[in-house]
């Protein structure tokens, strides 16, 4: 049993608690997102302190977060994603417990989608038209694993229609401003970190880091193609790209990669272990260019997955080229590090070994994408592929990307940004082929906090140099990775308690990672 403190914070966040976490009690459950039963969750947050103190941090932040998220933003109220996520079954797809459970728990999750619709339906009232525009074909992916001959499943679809009608309606009819407002960001983004967050000093920051990167770009650049103007060069580099049918194979072949760099160099740990596959989205996930399902902190030890999606069948050949283009072999290597190793995956490895239910169970949103995106650049520090710049390329555009998305959601959620705007940001700073970047654009007004992957590296990277300074000649990047990850994926607010942590090694295992041809 987990402690019940941490229990009201989970049955507010199901879809976290059970594919994140691997609590699954929670399978076949949908949260209550009605008004009423939201206010019942609220309620039940707060209890007696823990005994660690970081751990009672920890706690008390994401308690303060759920408070922000359900009762002074509301954002349930305005966006379909939390409960596109708490509908979605492709988790049950996952090979964390035997077929015959993982089906059950699928019917009894499509059981509950009429009333959960209901329940969420009845918050839905202030949905902006480019948040519902946005999300509409994740919504309408949800069904497309359903079959109509099975009772449940053929229960479940009226209720579906019921929720793309009412974002079809939105789409149309909805506020065509997505912008929260400043207070409102500031609070979703630190509430969870354990900090107060500035967006105009974050936005500074966020300025500092793009020259930063932007000159990265042009060293790597002038290494790869000497004379070339760095615009030209990027377009030269990006051109190439596998097809459908190749992409998934070639990031088969990076997985195995990074994975044996990362283990060689023991930049976490002397001994990796864990197995990663390689598979397409499912459709409800295609919100998203590339994602890790990992192996969860409290399951059964099992396959992690690094999920690509592949271009929709039914779009024209120039947008699903649009969309390959995404993938190019200058850029998938680093997209596969920040997934894979020593990224998402290498994180969920350490997730499994942490102290404590609350850092299993917790994880910071701008500490884990914070993390993944730190990885990219720090195989360039520790020279893999050195003497190749495409893969300093790559990350440098990444990282781009990555900052684009701060300064985007800050500008679009403040208002000074329009849509059309976002996706210019995206194309001329982010060097993204004009579908990717509306697609990136279209996400910050679902996706509100997706500045934290640069905001969270950042914060890692002062860290470190706080770990030279302190530590001196004790200092070792594998010594100050295994205390980071040791807090799990801690508040940014709450990270320097890795500075006083001794030198404890975690325990090691093998190193049997491949990637197969097989789908979650």
């Amino acid at each position: 049993m987990i402690d019940p403190r941490l229990r009201a914070v989970c049955d507010l966040l199901v879809p976290a608690a059970r594919e994140q976490a691997g609590l699954h009690q929670y399978d076949g459950h949908v949260a209550d997102l009605s008004p009423e039963g939201v206010r019942a969750g609220l309620g039940r947050l707060g209890g007696p302190a823990l005994e660690g103190r970081h751990d009672e941090a920890h706690l008390a932040a994401f308690e303060d977060s759920v408070r922000v998220l359900f009762d002074e933003v509301a954002l349930h109220r305005s966006n379909p994603r939390l409960l596109l996520d708490n509908l979605d079954i492709s988790v049950y797809a996952r090979h964390y417990a035997p077929e015959s459970e993982r089906v059950a728990a699928r019917g009894r999750h499509l059981a509950a989608w009429p009333d959960a619709i209901g329940a969420g339906l009845r918050a839905l009232d202030a949905v902006p038209a480019p948040t519902a525009a946005a999300l509409l074909g994740s919504v309408r992916g949800l069904a497309e694993v359903l079959d109509p001959e099975l009772p449940g499943d053929a229960a479940a679809i009226p209720a579906h229609r019921r929720l793309v009608a009412h974002l079809e309606e939105a789409a149309g009819s909805g506020d065509p401003s997505p912008a929260l407002g400043a207070r409102a960001l500031e609070r979703l983004l630190g509430a969870p970190e354990a900090t107060t967050v500035s967006l105009e000093r974050l936005y500074r920051q966020g300025e500092a880091e793009r020259t930063r990167v932007t000159d990265l770009l042009a060293e790597a650049c002038g290494r790869a193609c000497p004379g070339v103007p760095v615009p030209e060069a990027v377009r030269r580099l990006n051109s190439g790209y596998p097809d459908a049918e190749g992409l998934l194979d070639t990031a088969r072949a990076l997985t195995d990669e990074v994975l044996h760099f990362t283990a060689d160099a023991a930049l976490v740990e002397d001994e990796p272990d864990g197995i990663v596959h390689v598979a397409p989205s499912p459709a409800s996930r295609r919100w998203a260019t590339a994602m890790l399902s990992w192996a969860a902190p409290f399951e059964d030890d099992g396959p992690s997955w690094y999920l690509i999606t592949l271009p929709d069948p039914s779009w024209s050949p120039e947008r699903q080229e649009g969309w390959l283009a995404t993938f190019t072999y200058t850029g998938l290597p680093s997209t596969t590090a920040h997934e894979v190793a020593p990224g998402h995956f290498t994180h969920g490895r350490a997730l499994r070994r942490a102290p404590g239910d609350v850092r299993k169970a917790l994880h910071s949103p701008a500490f884990v994408e914070g993390w993944a995106h730190y990885a990219e650049e720090l195989l360039v520090e520790e020279g893999f592929r050195d003497g190749d710049p495409r893969y300093a390329v790559g990350v440098a555009c990444k990282a781009l990307l990555r900052v684009t998305r701060l300064l985007v959601s800050i500008g679009v959620h403040t208002g000074a940004m329009s849509m059309e705007e976002a996706t210019a940001a995206f194309e001329r700073d982010a060097y993204l082929p004009e579908p990717s970047a509306q697609a990136e654009a279209n996400r910050a007004t679902f996706d509100p906090t997706y500045g934290r992957y640069t905001w969270g590296k950042l914060a890692i990277r002062e860290l470190r140099d706080d770990a030279r300074r302190r530590w001196g000649a004790g200092y070792g990047l594998q010594r100050f990775h295994r205390a980071l990850l040791a807090l799990g994926a801690p508040p940014l607010g709450l990270m320097d308690t890795a500075l006083d942590a001794p030198r404890s090694p975690f325990p090691g295992g093998r190193l049997v990672s491949r990637s197969h041809d097989r789908r979650p």
